[in-house]
């Protein structure tokens, strides 16, 4: 794999970068993460990000001992060496550390801060011009009083099982039903769907991640006059809607045309996703030109 990578401070080519096996990140999966890319090579929306990244480990009682301006300063340091003609994707994660074979997080005196640059890899337009298939997986997405959506961990087996019925079937994406029965996200991404010009989606009551995309794309709304608000959906919608997309920070906007073999609307991708999408894009060109001079 092409990367490159910053593991507490050391920078490598992606195979030469090493992890304890005694990191409790990998013997339990403990710590968080953040994914973000670049336009114009400058992170967007870092600071959401940044703030998130330490919700989420002040959820699990994880120190994130940097300052956001040192986090920055060693993504862009690792980002440098890598796609110097394009966009990059970042992907950082904070682990409680190496540590003794307990779950006390007391054995972990300092934690482990990995950061993986890679070049970014724009969704096929012929994606966005045709729409994905899905499906609705059988496996439920986590109650929030077990491992809480909400905090983006790096625990993931959840959304791991989601996305193998997917792609055994052929899918793009699996979404997930809460213990109610409620539709929340899918596995890699917040879910969106159109009903009478009015764009609606999960609220997070429901037991889902508060994407950063997934906020923005409320803001893109207002831009162009599109209603975007949170809404219980059930299975059964899925035959009212006339639109369903979803969203994430390396896919931005990407059109549903078929949920299982239930084709959604008209079975191609609607003109709101288009609308969300051309706008969208302007807006990460326009926050992030402004920083060019400083990337």
């Amino acid at each position: 794999m092409d990367a490159t990578v910053n593991v507490n401070g050391v920078v490598t080519a992606g195979d030469q970068a090493v992890v304890s096996v005694f990191d409790h990140g990998f013997l339990y999966g403990d710590g968080v993460y953040e994914t973000l890319r670049t336009y114009n090579r400058h992170p967007f929306l870092l600071d959401r990000h940044l703030a998130r990244l330490r919700a989420s480990a002040t959820r699990l009682a994880l120190d994130v001992p940097p300052t956001d301006h040192e986090l920055e300063t060693s993504m862009r340091d690792t980002m440098s060496r890598v796609n110097p003609e394009g966009e990059v994707m970042l992907r950082m994660l904070v682990t409680r550390g190496v540590g003794d074979l307990t779950y006390d997080p007391a054995s972990c005196p300092h934690p482990t801060i990995v950061i993986i640059a890679r070049a970014h890899r724009d969704t096929p337009e012929e994606v966005v011009r045709i729409g994905v298939h899905v499906v609705l997986a059988s496996v439920l997405r986590n109650h929030p009083r077990s491992v809480d959506p909400s905090i983006k961990s790096n625990n993931l087996l959840n959304n791991v099982l989601a996305m193998q019925e997917a792609i055994h079937q052929g899918a793009y994406e699996a979404i997930l039903l809460n213990h109610r029965g409620e539709l929340t996200e899918c596995s890699q991404s917040n879910l969106f769907a159109v009903r009478d010009g009015v764009v609606l989606t999960p609220p997070l009551d429901a037991g889902l991640l508060e994407g950063v995309t997934r906020n923005f794309l409320f803001e893109v709304g207002r831009e162009i006059g599109v209603p975007v608000r949170e809404a219980v959906l059930r299975e059964p919608d899925l035959d009212h809607v006339d639109e369903l997309f979803i969203t994430s920070t390396t896919r931005e906007v990407v059109p549903v045309v078929r949920v299982g073999e239930r084709p959604v609307g008209t079975g191609r991708p609607g003109p709101i996703a288009s609308r969300l999408l051309v706008r969208f894009r302007e807006l990460a060109e326009a926050l992030t030109g402004a920083h060019v001079g400083d990337s």
